[in-house]
């Protein structure tokens, strides 16, 4: 997760690339079409409708905002929990993945408690005391006593580990020289998330052009934890410490849905600003991107039933007009619909030629969200892309 330390890192560590563990294509893991939490007596939701979709370390007195938002979960609470904290987020009706600290074990019973989390990105190299630079990450074996630790103490919640972008930015310079550790630290959680940000939070001018490195580490996740484990991600929002730099909504919601066509299971926006002033909440002081933020949580919650059922092996194909434009595609099967989810995966515009195996005759596709329709011959139809569109189909139920 970003903060001011990692925004700020630029340390003499050099970034072993990590291609060599990069896995091949992940086949679809094989669920229950309840939810995936269903695992937990008092887990995130057993709730098939239900979808995580959270905020990282904001204070409490902002939740109800952030419900409006579509955001049904926080993450990490400032030296908390504290007692005021919980209260605060019990009556905003939203739940909370937080620290097991003193106070986080006597609400054993307490359902406002999802999970309980690791301290964050051990992956990234820790500061030494007394300001004396940066040394190495936290060791792998470390994360893994602490899981079983935290797990003694209430088998009843998973617990969640949030990696930095070592996990999908090979070039990265704020971890140290250990890429083959990651297989190590995901023994130590049920929930493994990590943070990129292409637009606000890598060293590259045009990072515009590198949103797919979001859907690459979910790719590895699943890869390093062989499905597993459940995979999460971080999504920018904001200029976080770039002020001449943030992601569009346009890109905002192509990263979304290039990590949920991905298999992520959950999504965690980050919604700090450093630069050129401190705001924690700066999502809630941008109207046309809470606008836009809203409306993509409004759909993750309508799509959910059909997000958490089973992934379709194959169920669909699609061939771009243009090689290097490649389109992305998951298929699920739920309430007697057929639904095909589609993201152009680079910053170019293509034609996609899609193919649904099983369709016979002539269909209606309807194209969620958009006001429109296309006609499917054989389960064959043609749809355009722009830069990192995002297109929803639905064939057949209501």
């Amino acid at each position: 997760m970003k903060t001011s330390r990692s925004i700020t890192l630029s340390l003499l560590f050099a970034g072993s690339a990590l291609a060599a563990l990069v896995p091949g294509p992940v086949p679809a893991a094989k669920e229950d079409a309840s939810s995936p939490y269903a695992r937990w007596k008092n887990g995130p939701g057993a709730d098939p409708s239900y979808f995580p979709i959270a905020v990282w370390l904001q204070s409490p007195k902002n939740a109800a905002r952030y419900k409006q938002a579509g955001i049904n979960l926080f993450v990490a609470l400032w030296q908390g929990p504290t007692e005021e904290q919980l209260a605060a987020l019990k009556a905003a009706g939203l739940r909370v993945i937080c620290d097991q600290n003193e106070v986080g074990l006597k609400h054993r019973d307490d359902p406002t408690i999802a999970a309980w989390m690791h301290g964050d990105e051990p992956d990234n190299a820790q500061p030494l005391p007394g300001g004396r630079g940066y040394g190495d990450p936290v060791p792998p074996a470390r994360i893994i006593a602490d899981y079983e630790r935290i797990k003694v103490a209430d088998p009843s919640r998973p617990v969640m580990l949030n990696l930095g972008q070592g996990v999908a930015n090979d070039e990265w310079k704020g971890r140290g020289s250990h890429p083959q550790d990651y297989r190590e630290y995901v023994k130590g959680s049920d929930i493994v998330s990590f943070d990129v940000y292409p637009v606000a939070g890598i060293d590259k001018r045009d990072g515009e052009n590198y949103l797919w490195y979001v859907p690459r580490g979910v790719d590895r996740l699943r890869g390093w934890t062989q499905d597993r484990k459940l995979v999460w991600n971080c999504i920018e929002c904001t200029h976080i410490g770039e002020p001449d730099k943030k992601a569009t909504p346009h890109q905002v919601r192509a990263e979304v849905w290039m990590s949920l066509i991905h298999g992520s299971r959950g999504l965690i926006y980050f919604v700090h600003q450093f630069k050129p002033r401190f705001v924690e909440w700066a999502l809630l002081d941008d109207p046309e991107m809470l606008a836009a933020v809203t409306g993509i949580n409004r759909q993750i919650r309508e799509l959910a039933p059909a997000l958490n059922s089973p992934t379709v092996p194959d169920g669909a194909s699609v061939t771009s007009s243009v090689t290097e434009v490649p389109i992305d595609v998951m298929t699920k099967r739920q309430g007697g619909a057929t639904y095909v989810f589609a993201v152009g995966m680079r910053n170019g515009a293509a034609q996609g030629d899609f193919q649904v195996k099983g369709l016979r005759g002539s269909r209606k596709v309807t194209v969620i969200g958009e006001e429109r329709t296309l006609q499917a011959r054989d389960g064959r139809w043609q749809d355009d892309f722009r830069p990192y569109d995002v297109h929803l189909y639905r064939i057949g139920g209501s």
